[in-house]
């Protein structure tokens, strides 16, 4: 198919583009990192010190290399030294230990890894029995050859061997909670897109200072990296995500735009109030995930204008935008998209209706491109509808009368009680209201009529405790009578995808020894 005219995605490679600020805008800053600078200038020599070192020693366009690193400016040169050379980057989450990590050896067969000595004990026992061919190890004292030889290597010219545009250059990991991770084919352009879809939804400019607080092993934290080489904004880059430091950081650093995703938000609206609360150069939140009672307390709190939209690892990092519609909307489809909302049988429902949101790239080079090594799952992601490859999200959504789209849950999220299929999220948003719930988490555990009750498990708010019995006569009056817990579970923290989406797989569905709603009303009789 055709390129659109308008199609704002060209064909100047993210290493293109790095050269070119680095030749017309050398000292602008592109990050500041512990209240140290990166200028444009000093950030293209160091990747291509890093490029051209990883070159030398045998490393060719399209071999895979692992990064497994810590949110550091240093993970930012080697992101884009592997782009800038056509190497195919493989992130890999540092939290992963044993069977998990494995799979990143096992998956993708790097041809080389770099990785911070602090996850030594994770990593070595699994190079014992899937050999790389290079290692280099970021860290004092590490063992030869180091990521500090890449990065003092001798010749800072732009590497002789580049990417096209859609060359493939990295696999993303898919951030579903359930079954194994998949690594989505990313070509520099679909990297470049996200970066390009934010700018239309965030309408920044020039200036401008991001908070980075993403982790860069998943593709979020990648956009806003990527966005700064192809704009002239500055990263506030912070060692990870801390609601109690959030606002102190963005003061700090001048912020102008912050970040959302899971319940970034709602952890921000469970910190103490403070009297400096507005006090903050912050205009605009963006992200997905902000259900709309949040986006009314976010913005009335804090003095910020949230925007929302929607987007994932398979595709770009927006592909619905909403910078100036109804609160709640997760907005319109970008020029590059169209989007349906259809039922089991692949038929489009009408405005009102609740249904699966499927994409289809009105441009083949901005589309799915498939899962690396893994044609089975790419082709049950895609369904051949009218001559055109439409990608099935597994999210569901709803669009009103002026055209605008709802996010409305997971389809594989849900539990059927009492005959109706139940939103998880529909549930977990309510209970998240309650001041001294944190986070929440539904899942479906076996009952005795052959359909599912509901398992509740709640992370108080800090120094907050919470009696079982208490937050279900508070949900009762908010919630229809099948959507209330059965069971009340409690956890300090959730198992998580890179997108701080929670795992449910990993939940318990053991019910034995948790408050029961209905042995305690047996016991009140």
């Amino acid at each position: 198919m055709p390129a659109p005219a308008n199609l704002p995605v060209g064909d100047e490679t993210i290493g293109a583009a790095l050269e070119r600020r680095a030749r017309d805008t050398p000292d602008d800053v592109y990050c500041v990192f512990e209240d140290r600078l990166l200028t444009i200038a000093a950030l293209d020599a160091a990747v291509n010190r890093v490029a051209n070192g990883l070159v030398e020693r045998g490393l060719r366009k399209g071999d895979r290399v692992a990064l497994m690193l810590p949110s550091h400016p240093d993970h930012i040169v080697a992101i884009l030294a592997l782009a800038k050379a056509g190497f195919v980057r493989v992130p890999v989450n540092v939290h992963l230990k044993g069977a998990a990590l494995e799979l990143a050896f096992t998956q993708f067969a790097p041809h080389a890894l770099i990785v911070d000595r602090r996850y030594e004990a994770q990593v070595t026992p699994l190079l014992a029995q899937h050999p790389v061919g290079h290692v280099f190890w970021r860290g004092d004292d590490a063992p030869a050859p180091t990521f500090a030889d890449l990065s003092t290597y001798e010749d800072a010219r732009p590497p002789a061997v580049a990417p096209m545009a859609d060359d493939i250059i990295a696999y993303t990991p898919s951030s579903g909670t359930t079954g194994a991770p998949k690594g989505v084919r990313k070509s520099d352009r679909t990297l470049r897109a996200g970066p390009i879809a934010t700018r239309m939804l965030t309408g920044r400019v020039g200036g401008d200072i991001l908070l980075l607080w993403e982790a860069l092993h998943h593709g979020a934290g990648v956009a806003v990296v990527i966005s700064a080489v192809l704009e002239r904004i500055t990263l506030a880059m912070v060692p990870r995500f801390s609601a109690s430091r959030f606002w102190d950081e963005a003061r700090h650093y001048r912020v102008t735009h912050i970040h959302y995703l899971g319940t970034v938000l709602q952890m921000l609206l469970k910190q103490p109030v403070r009297a400096d609360d507005r006090t903050h150069g912050v205009r605009v939140a963006w992200g997905g995930g902000c259900p709309p009672e949040i986006w009314k307390a976010f913005e009335a709190r804090f003095g910020v204008q949230v925007r929302e939209g929607y987007g994932l690892s398979e595709l770009v990092t927006f592909v619905i935008v909403n910078p100036d519609g109804p609160e709640g909307a997760i907005g319109k489809p970008l020029p590059w998209y169209e989007v349906r909302l259809t039922d089991a049988d692949g038929n489009e429902v009408a405005a009102g209706e609740t249904g699966e949101i499927v994409i289809a790239a009105n441009d083949d080079r901005l589309g799915f491109l498939g899962y690396y090594d893994n044609p089975a799952a790419t082709a049950e992601a895609v369904r051949e509808r009218d001559g055109r490859r439409w990608l099935r999200t597994g999210d569901l959504g709803r669009r009103d009368a002026g055209g605008w789209y709802y996010y409305a849950g997971r389809a594989k999220d849900s539990v059927r009680r009492r005959g109706i299929n139940i939103s998880a999220w529909e549930v977990e948003r309510v209970i998240n209201e309650h001041a001294d719930v944190e986070e929440s988490a539904l899942v479906g555990v076996p009952g005795e009529l052959g359909e599912d009750e509901l398992l509740i498990y709640i992370r108080p708010a800090s120094g907050r405790t919470i009696d079982p019995a208490a937050l279900v006569a508070w949900c009762e009056p908010r919630l229809p009578y099948f959507q209330v817990p059965r069971y009340v579970a409690f956890a300090e923290d959730f198992p998580r995808t890179p997108t701080q989406r929670i795992r449910k797989s990993e939940l318990s569905r053991e019910v034995a020894g948790l408050w029961d709603r209905d042995a305690a009303a047996h016991r009140s009789r």
